[in-house]
């Protein structure tokens, strides 16, 4: 089928969003290329790294016949290179964000005002409020941080984890392991407009992944939209989130597994509220300008044209 739509449309190209997506490549690629048609596939992470060893071969074989790979970080590219990708064929493309998705709630001043989201308590008025957002797995490190990070901070700080997975149960197990129930709150599913306030009305987005052996971190999107409404990461030095985080710029690192490292970096923070004010400045700049997806698409482009 692919041989015939490039026929008939006379394709120069064929773009797929992913390895997953570009498996039917292993049959038809052959001919498409003898045809001269262009073929590229954007690359996230797990989509290179399933340890499954029947995909690994597939994934392998891809990556000896793309002539274009487009990893979004260059942790991916270094996985794909790893599988037999030649470097020359591999172009680092960063992910961007739709900065239309938030454009409605709260300006990004609006730190203290109050908000709402189905099922949360109300804040304290002092509260300082940590936001973490994502896939519930465990690469993610929610749970890792609630058990080892949450306790070394006053009890001023709260988090609240929004999104759903496979990983919430033992994240909850956490919050009762250390006894941090009202200070730690798993939101589930949120809508676009309480994503919007709950990015708005926190002080830190907490990005504290863990290694996981045949997983990865290819990037990191919900950075970008913290970032893109004022909210500053502090975030595991590791994988995919180092294309994303500029030191002092839109957030910090600290090393992947360091809970006073965490800690540290978060009181410092919590006791200097003017420049956290500066770093949220920076981090909508930066973000707004640097991941607009105009320059991704085509940068996408500019790679499909080279021959």
């Amino acid at each position: 089928r692919l041989g015939r739509e490039a026929r008939a449309h006379r394709a120069d190209a064929i773009l797929f969003t992913s390895m997953t997506t570009a498996l039917p490549l292993l049959i038809a690629g052959p001919r498409l290329q003898a045809r001269g048609v262009r073929l590229a596939a954007i690359v996230h992470g797990l989509d290179v790294t399933d340890p499954n060893p029947v995909y690994q071969t597939a994934v392998r074989r891809l990556c000896g016949m793309l002539d274009a790979v487009m990893p979004v970080s260059s942790a991916t590219a270094n996985e794909v290179v790893a599988r037999g990708a030649l470097r020359e064929n591999v172009h680092v493309v960063p992910n961007a964000i739709d900065l239309d998705r938030f454009e409605t709630g709260m300006s990004s001043h609006e730190k203290s005002a109050p908000f709402r989201i189905s099922g949360a308590p109300e804040l304290p008025e002092d509260a300082f409020l940590l936001v973490a957002v994502g896939r519930q797995v465990r690469r993610k490190g929610f749970a890792w941080f609630v058990e080892n990070v949450m306790p070394k901070l006053s009890e001023r700080a709260h988090l609240w984890i929004a999104g759903d997975g496979p990983e919430r149960e033992n994240i909850e197990a956490a919050i009762r392991r250390v006894g941090l129930g009202r200070r730690v709150r798993c939101l589930g599913m949120v809508f676009d407009d309480e994503l919007a306030a709950l990015y708005r009305r926190g002080q830190l987005f907490v990005m504290p992944n863990i290694v996981v052996p045949g997983d990865m971190e290819g990037f990191g999107i919900v950075m970008l939209e913290a970032g893109a409404l004022g909210l500053p990461t502090v975030a595991a030095d590791l994988e995919g989130i180092r294309d994303v985080i500029v030191e002092d710029v839109n957030g910090w690192f600290a090393p992947s597994g360091d809970a006073d490292a965490f800690a540290e970096r978060i009181r410092s923070l919590m006791n200097d509220p003017a420049a956290l004010e500066a770093a949220s400045t920076r981090a909508t700049e930066y973000v707004t300008t640097t991941f607009r997806w105009e320059t991704t698409a085509e940068r996408y482009v500019d790679v499909l044209a080279q021959r």
